[in-house]
Order: C-alpha cells, then sequence, then structure tokens
C-alpha cells in the first residue's frame, strides 16, 4: 500500500502528541515509586475507567473477534463475552475492597491477606511469573498483531514492524510512568474507538459488500450472524457458549478479566481518590468494553468473509506475508487497506494508539512487580525513591525487549488467548473466595498456581504427543480447572491457616464481611475503630446490583446486533430492558456501602 501525505502527517502528529505526553508528566512521575506506579492515588473515575478500556482495545482484539467469526460467527464472541459475569463481580463486589486494601500492587496484597515465609515467597514468585512470564506473552500477542498491521497496510518485515512499534511506545512508557499512560490512554481510546468505526462504515460501502443489506443476505455471511450459536451443533454450544458462561468465567484467569479483579485493573482502582471512584471506574470500563465496541469489529469480520472468504485468498492477496503468522486473524488488517487516503492514515493512528494503550499499560504494570514486589521487598528494601523510579524504568525497557522477541514465534491472537486461559485454568474460584473465606491461605495460592502450570503444559505440550485421542479446547480447559481446584481446596484444608493476628488486622482494614469469617468473629468484637460490626455485609444489594449490570450491557449489546439486522421488536425489548435496569442499577446505587 502507498500512504499518502496526509496519512503519514496523521500518524506522525499522533506519535508527537503521545511522546509529548510522556515528556510532560515525566518530572511529576519520578517524585516516587507511588507516584510513578499509582498517580499518588488521587485519579478520578472517567480517567481510569476510561484507562481500562483503552487498555483492552489492543490491536489484536479486533483481529481475535474476527478470528472468531470467521470460524464460529457472530455467537463465537461468547468465548470473551462471558466475562461480563466476572467484570460486574468485580465492580460491585471487589472494587471498593481492592481500594481500601491500600496496596501499591495486586501482589502485595499476599502479604496483607497472608503470614509468614510462604507469602513473602509468594509475593516474591507470582511478581516475576505474572510481572515477566505472564506479562511478556500478553505483550507479545499484541506486538504480533502490529506486526500483522504493519506487513498488510505497510509492507513491513515483522523485525521492522515490531522495532517501529516498541521503540516509540517505550520510551514515553519509562518517562510518564502510569499519569502518562493514563493521559495517553484517554485520548488513545477515542482515536481508537473512532477508527473502528469509520472502518466499519467504509468496509460496508464497498462493491463486493454492497452496504449492511448485502452484507446480511449474502450467502457467505448468513448462517454466521446469530448471537447465539446453533445449538443442533453440540459441539460449538458447548465450546463457545455452556463452558464460557457456566465454567470459564469464574474459573479462569485471564488478564483484564480477572475473577474479583487483579492486574492492571486491580492497579487503576487502586489509583483512584477513594472508593466510590473505584467502583465507577470500573462499571465505566465493563459498560464500555462490552457494549459499545464490538459491533463495528463483527461488521467487518463478517465483511472479511465475503471479500477474503478462505485463507487462500488472503495469501493470494498478500504473498509478502509469511506462512506463519496466515491465519484468520489476519482478514482485519486485510478489510483495511480498502480505506481511502486520509482515513488510511486515522486508521493506522488509531490501530497504533490500540497497540500503544495496551503496551504501555503492560510496560508499568510489569515494571510496578518488580520494583515493588521483588527488587524492594527482597533485594534493597531501604532504596531510596530515585533509585526505585531508575529501577522502574530499566524494568520497562527490558519488558519490552523479551515482549517484541516473543513476538516473532507466535503466528494468531485465537493461539495466544487459548493458552493464557489454560494456564490460568483453576485459580478463578481462589480468587473470589480469599476475599470472604479465612481458611484461604498462601500454600494454597501457591499450589494453584503451580498445578494450573504444570496442568497447562501437560495438555498442551506433553498430552498431543501420547497418540491419545484429541482433546477439544474446552475438554482441556474443564479439565484443568478441575484438577486445579481440587489441588488448591485440598491444600487450603490440610496445610496450617494464616496467623490470626494477620487474618484480624486484615479483617479490620478491608471488612469484607459474610459467614466465610465466622470463626475469627470472636476476636474482632468491640473494635474500636469504626464501630462496625463483624456481621455488617450488603453482598444481597451488590448482588443485585451485579444481575442489574448485566441485563443494562448484555441488552444494550444485544439490542444493537438486532438493530442492525433490521429485527426492530427484538431492539425494542433489549434495548428497554436495558434502560430500566439502568434506572434501578441508579436507585440501587445509594444502598450500596463505601468507607
Amino acid at each position: 500500500m502507498q500512504l499518502a501525505l496526509v496519512d503519514w502527517l496523521i500518524v506522525l502528529a499522533y506519535f508527537v502528541l503521545s511522546l509529548g505526553i510522556g515528556l510532560a508528566v515525566t518530572r511529576r512521575a519520578g517524585r516516587s515509586s507511588e507516584e510513578y506506579f499509582a498517580s499518588g492515588r488521587a485519579m478520578p473515575w472517567w480517567l481510569l475507567g476510561t484507562s481500562m478500556v483503552a487498555t483492552t482495545f489492543s490491536a489484536d482484539t479486533p483481529n481475535l473477534v474476527t478470528d472468531m467469526v470467521r470460524q464460529h460467527g457472530v455467537a463465537g464472541n461468547w468465548l470473551w463475552w462471558a466475562f461480563l459475569l466476572t467484570g460486574m463481580t468485580t465492580v460491585f463486589i471487589y472494587a471498593k475492597l481492592w481500594r481500601r486494601s491500600h496496596v501499591l500492587t495486586d501482589v502485595e496484597f499476599y502479604e496483607l491477606r497472608y503470614s509468614g515465609k510462604t507469602a513473602a515467597f509468594l509475593r516474591g514468585f507470582r511478581a516475576l511469573y505474572l510481572g515477566v512470564f505472564f506479562n511478556v506473552i500478553i505483550m507479545a500477542t499484541v506486538l504480533l498483531a502490529a506486526i500483522k498491521i504493519a506487513g498488510v497496510m505497510l509492507g513491513f518485515s515483522p523485525i521492522w514492524g515490531v522495532t517501529l512499534m516498541s521503540g516509540i511506545v517505550v520510551v514515553y512508557s519509562m518517562l510518564g510512568g502510569l499519569l502518562g499512560v493514563l493521559v495517553t490512554d484517554f485520548f488513545q481510546f477515542f482515536v481508537a474507538m473512532a477508527g473502528s468505526v469509520v472502518a466499519a462504515i467504509v468496509v460496508l460501502r464497498l462493491p463486493q459488500v454492497g452496504g449492511l443489506s448485502g452484507l446480511l443476505h449474502h450467502p457467505n455471511v448468513t448462517h454466521r450472524t446469530s448471537i447465539l450459536p446453533d445449538f443442533s451443533d453440540t459441539s460449538l454450544v458447548v465450546t463457545v457458549f455452556l463452558v464460557p458462561l457456566l465454567v470459564q468465567w469464574w474459573s479462569v484467569w485471564y488478564p483484564g478479566a480477572e475473577p474479583g479483579g487483579g492486574g492492571y485493573i486491580a492497579q487503576r482502582m487502586l489509583a483512584a481518590r477513594d472508593e466510590r471512584h473505584a467502583v465507577g471506574a470500573t462499571l465505566l470500563f465493563n459498560i464500555a468494553h462490552y457494549a459499545l465496541r464490538p459491533w463495528p469489529w463483527i461488521l467487518v469480520a463478517l465483511s472479511s468473509l465475503i471479500v477474503f472468504p478462505t485463507l487462500a485468498d488472503l495469501q493470494k492477496a498478500f504473498p509478502r506475508i509469511p506462512g506463519n503468522i496466515l491465519r484468520h486473524d489476519l482478514a482485519y488488517p486485510a478489510m483495511l487497506t480498502f480505506l481511502p487516503k486520509g482515513l488510511l492514515g486515522l486508521m493506522i493512528a488509531s490501530l497504533v494508539a490500540a497497540v500503544m494503550s495496551t503496551i504501555s499499560t503492560h510496560l508499568n504494570w510489569g515494571a510496578s512487580y518488580i520494583v515493588n514486589d521483588f527488587y524492594k521487598r527482597f533485594l534493597r528494601p531501604f532504596a531510596s525513591e530515585r533509585e526505585l523510579v531508575r529501577v522502574g524504568r530499566l524494568a520497562t525497557f527490558l519488558l519490552m525487549v523479551l515482549a517484541a522477541t516473543l513476538a516473532l514465534f507466535l503466528s494468531n491472537a485465537l493461539q495466544a488467548f487459548h493458552i493464557m486461559l489454560q494456564v490460568g485454568a483453576g485459580t478463578g474460584l481462589l480468587f473470589l473466595l480469599r476475599w470472604f473465606w479465612w481458611r484461604i491461605n498462601a500454600a494454597s495460592e501457591l499450589a494453584a498456581m503451580i498445578i494450573s502450570f504444570l496442568v497447562a503444559v501437560f495438555l498442551e505440550i506433553i498430552y498431543p504427543r501420547l497418540g491419545l485421542p484429541a482433546l477439544a479446547e474446552w475438554q482441556r480447559l474443564v479439565g484443568g480447572v478441575f484438577v486445579t481446584t481440587l489441588g488448591w481446596i485440598a491444600v487450603a484444608i490440610v496445610t496450617p491457616p494464616t496467623e490470626l493476628k494477620t487474618l484480624v488486622a486484615f479483617y479490620r482494614k478491608v471488612y469484607p464481611g459474610g459467614p466465610g469469617w465466622k470463626a475469627i468473629h470472636p476476636y474482632l468484637a468491640g473494635n474500636p475503630d469504626d464501630g462496625t460490626a463483624p456481621l455488617d455485609w450488603n453482598l444481597p444489594n451488590e448482588l443485585i446490583c451485579v444481575v442489574l449490570g448485566l441485563i443494562v450491557v448484555y441488552g444494550f449489546l444485544f439490542g444493537m446486533g438486532f438493530a442492525i439486522y433490521g429485527n426492530g421488536l427484538a431492539a425494542f425489548v433489549a434495548l428497554s430492558a436495558s434502560g430500566l435496569s439502568a434506572v434501578g442499577l441508579a436507585k440501587m446505587w445509594g444502598k450500596l456501602r463505601f468507607r
């Protein structure tokens, strides 16, 4: 493709603006490690919520959605739509607890909730496990999308594509800390959202597609538009619908959709001004992530089935793309090549924004683990704040190098998606219950992490070489959940509990409430700190808010889909349910308890 001067100017302006923001906040970010990694815990809900959305609005996300739609139809999106259940429980049950904990990172939580050397080891080990190993995998999948976009739209080789993107994002991430990430995320979200909407409009107007009517009546598309899977196809229903809704959402640790919150979502909640801002930010994130963004991507994915119905058609159109990365997710950037001058520059800028917002967040998040939970905790406990910031910037650079290298060895986004689901299978229930069941201890957390990893290695690498019948993705996932969950529960029961003084201190700081803490209630009576009763529990109201939130988001998501499909009655019912639930949620807001 040949970009016009106006296209290059748009992309250049975007790069200059991103770097300018990083430079503008460099001095403030360098004041302390808390400022560098938590923005002084003074951020408003709208900035934090938009940053969460921007982070999950990565360049590999529309590629992933395209892969799902081309292989399983629109219903294939239930593989990630099901995570809304996780998101809403985080909003109304866990967000305020995270903010109340006042830790700097979510792995620092381990030494707040647990005791002894096992808790300290778990904090340090998980800091490296998540901050380096898992984090690098995530960033590599994002950079893989950048490689494909640069290859299709600019004709860049994989090495040039990943070098260009990595070099730009690592500079402003190193300089600006979390505040630089938040501010750039804010405008990056709107650039990326505008680009995806414009792309959908232009693609629908292509002669091959013939507008919305031509798209929906094309034989390559008609059987792929249903929001629900074909229930006569048992394998598809189980894979993309039943397992995600019944098992996946509560049992699997996945970045951005951690049961109970965690990772960069927890980082944003911990940076909020107070508990209300933490809850508001997380609610905004879930509404925007699931209700506002999917349909432009889906329309482009469906259109690609007309223009490039098979992988052979993609290979013919883009012969320079290496065969090892030619997968269905390539169809999204392939469709963007039809954009006219000017709009092409906007689209490239929006995709760059999507890449940079995600990478910058993961760089800062991963560096926070390395600095706060490993370097400071175990290597240099008396390090100065200036030294910690300096180490944070060095860690940011090294993480970028590792992720860029790994990206050159991946082939498609869906592949990495399944790998991460499998590695985190079975750990989710522990993350939900550790706030509400005193018996969960550091040993059970460590067991869950180790068992899930070993099971993933066995199922993904060893099992296929044993000559046994192949297992479907959902079978491997459910098997991993079953083994890991039984393992960590057994360890929690047979190993010594957390020290009583640690449990009491945790409860008095966070006040999770509920019968799961009944064993320590006698030690909480007459607490003079704030007069809160041990049984003071607001979970019933919180669960009502969870249900209303689900109806708000799913109702709007499906209502928009039905409207696009021309089904006016179904659209009216779904959107009405969404609106009424929003009113009910607003009324329930006053019944939530904040401290």
